[in-house]
């Protein structure tokens, strides 16, 4: 199951990260008193008690001027509204309630989505009691102060928060269609793509209700099979800052990979793989899904006899940390290879949720222990008691041995990769848990 999406929206300098870094366990967004200075991760796994969810930093005001501050807040609460199944709206106390949080506040109001208005820097209730209770005139709900630096008031916001995340179970059974989410940069033609494939299917395509003009669900029946395509490609020029762009495909990225069974992750084949395109990858790969990159505009670029080799190695390089994913090259507009997109994400779909029997597991184990022996430390020598696969969506196993410091990064990725050969698993990453058995020689 996907996690619910909580997105933390508000004006320059009322503590969104601060609250972000509160919540994610660690300090990942850089926090200083000057607005507009979220630079870094703006996404992050958060738990709760049992509920797990990931949390979205909308983040990005660069406050030039009272005009821009707003329309940039509105674009904010666009995104929180688009993405998010929990708006956190932070105010500030010690500002008190401005003309832009009122109107923010009418927006996310008609958005009929969940809103928890927090008023933060609370540092006490008494002393500030009476300017927590000006901003019930938002008309969005009950203020709720908080410290977000001070860590006051977290555990009982948060209780609020899981309340209102849907009902996984009532979801899971809503559908269980293969969901294929579209990423990567704007303008790389992930739209072009899925209606490519559209067209080729005849099929009646229909928004599917509760998605936006951001992320659009698409249906598509291929041999009678029916697949949820999630397009993130309408990327409107949110400003003409670089960085902004950057930062709002990265939020509808990682929204739409957590809803996903399988990710194409789409590359310009004319500009090659990037940077970008590798920060984009890397929200797939932490979440464990199926990766299919798709190089498009195939038919654009010059060949030779080479060429295709050239693209496979410097997006192998470049992606060095998904060398399981899938590589195709195709064209959107031509229709190259357009059809064998299916055939990869039912494979890769199988592959991410493959199950392998333990005694075959140890078999091959057994055998690439044989073949290249563990490493020892000061005398001590690496064992391994057994493995076993505990989940899928990504694979993973538990690898039990006699000292987890001796269980080297690179005698990991040999098993992983001798498992590989013997059961493929193409398209998935598989992770590893090594833990210690106590008490054995």
């Amino acid at each position: 199951m996907s996690k619910p999406i909580v997105a933390i929206v508000g004006r320059p300098n009322v503590g969104k990260s601060t609250l972000f870094n509160a919540l994610a366990g660690e300090r990942i967004s850089i926090v200083q008193d000057t607005p507009g200075v979220t630079r870094d991760r703006i996404y992050a796994d958060a738990e709760w008690l049992n509920h797990s969810f990931t949390l979205i930093d909308t983040g990005g005001i660069e406050p030039d001027s009272k005009d821009i501050i707003l329309s940039q807040m509105r674009e904010q609460a666009e995104i929180a509204m688009a993405t998010a199944d929990v708006i956190l709206f932070l105010t500030d106390v010690r500002q008190g309630m401005v003309d832009a949080d009122a109107k923010v506040a009418d927006l996310l109001r008609r958005s009929k989505k969940p809103v928890l208005l927090l008023v933060n820097k609370v540092d006490n209730f008494q002393k500030f009691e009476a300017d927590v209770y000006e901003f019930y005139n938002l008309g969005i709900g009950d203020p709720i102060p908080i410290s977000a630096s001070g860590k006051l008031g977290l555990g009982d916001m948060l209780e609020r928060v899981v309340a209102l995340f849907p009902d996984s179970a009532a979801n899971a059974e809503e559908d269980a269609r293969p969901k294929v989410a579209v990423i990567g940069k704007p303008n790389v033609g992930k739209s072009s793509i899925i209606n490519k494939l559209v067209g080729e299917n005849r099929v009646i395509v229909s928004d599917i209700a509760g998605t936006t003009r951001d992320a659009i669900d698409t249906e598509i029946v291929h041999n009678g099979k029916e697949y949820i395509f999630i397009d993130t490609a309408g990327l409107r020029r949110k400003s003409k800052i670089k960085e902004e762009i950057e930062r709002y495909s990265i939020i509808r990225a990682v929204t739409a990979v957590e809803r996903a069974d399988a990710v194409i992750l789409v590359i310009d084949a004319g500009e090659g793989v990037t940077e970008q395109d590798a920060k984009i990858a890397g929200i797939a790969h932490e979440r464990g899904k199926g990766v299919i990159i798709a190089v498009n505009k195939w038919d654009a670029i010059e060949k030779d006899d080479k060429t295709i080799y050239k693209h496979t190695d410097r997006i192998r390089e470049i992606l060095s940390f998904m060398s399981y994913a899938e590589i195709m090259f195709i064209s959107a507009r031509t229709g190259q290879r357009m059809t064998q997109l299916f055939d990869r994400i039912d494979m890769v779909i199988e592959n991410n949720s493959m199950r392998i029997a333990t005694g075959v597991l140890n078999e091959i184990v057994t055998e690439a222990v044989a073949m290249h022996e563990p490493p020892s430390d000061k005398g001590k020598r690496l064992k391994i008691y057994y493995v076993t696969q505990v989940a899928v969506k990504p694979p993973t196993f538990v690898i039990f041995v006699n000292d987890k410091k001796l269980m080297h990064f690179s005698y990991t990725r040999y098993l992983e990769n001798r498992i590989r050969e013997t059961f493929g698993f193409r398209g998935t990453s598989l992770k590893f848990i090594i833990r210690e058995r106590k008490g054995e020689s």
